[in-house]
This record gives structure tokens, sequence and C-alpha cells, in this order.
């Protein structure tokens, strides 16, 4: 049997900065290396159109259920109706997946 890793949001985090880095890349968006929890994804201050947050959440989406075996959908009803979108930034999308796989794994 293999161990999973866990789910920590620090592991998170780094994920969703892994692919937002390699997504930048591919459009030709320089970072200058500041990407953090609160880089925005979403409004007047983020590099990513709609488009870009699109590729990202199915990026993360199969790099998720990868590496902790989690079949998750983020771009949901619940994450829709927030009162705070867990999209505004990396910190709130890490804090919004680790909830669903710790529910997931907890069910």
């Amino acid at each position: 049997m293999t161990t999973l890793p866990a789910a920590n949001r620090d592991t998170i985090v780094a994920l969703i900065i892994s692919s937002l880095r390699d997504l930048y890349e591919q459009n030709g968006i320089d970072a200058n290396g500041d990407l953090s929890e609160d880089t925005c994804l979403i409004g007047r201050r983020a590099a990513l159109d709609s488009l870009g947050l699109v590729t990202l959440i199915v990026d993360l989406e199969q790099k998720i259920e990868e590496m902790f075996d989690s079949a998750l959908t983020l771009a949901n009803e619940r994450a829709m109706s927030q009162k705070h979108s867990p999209f505004l930034t990396v910190g709130s999308l890490a804090t919004y997946i680790c909830t669903l796989i710790d529910e997931q794994r907890n069910a």
C-alpha cells in the first residue's frame, strides 16, 4: 500500500505556486519571483484572466488527485456561493483545498 503525503497547508500552497509559475511561464507572464500566499488569482491585481484561472483550477484538480488520491471539484456551487471567494488569493485557495481534502478523508 502506498503512503500518501499529508495534505497540509504548506504543501498545498507550494503546489498552487508551482502550478501558477508554470501557467505564468506558458503565457509569458513575468512573476518576478513574487508569488506568495497573498498573490491575487482574480480581480484587477491578478495576472490571470478567466481562462487562466480555469486552467489553473483544472491543473490543480489533476495534481491533487495524483498526489493525495483525492478527486476534488474546486469550482463548484459551494465555492461560488461563499461570501468570500476561495479563488481570491493563493492562500484562500489553499485553505479551501485543505478543507475539501480533510472533509473527503473524514467522510
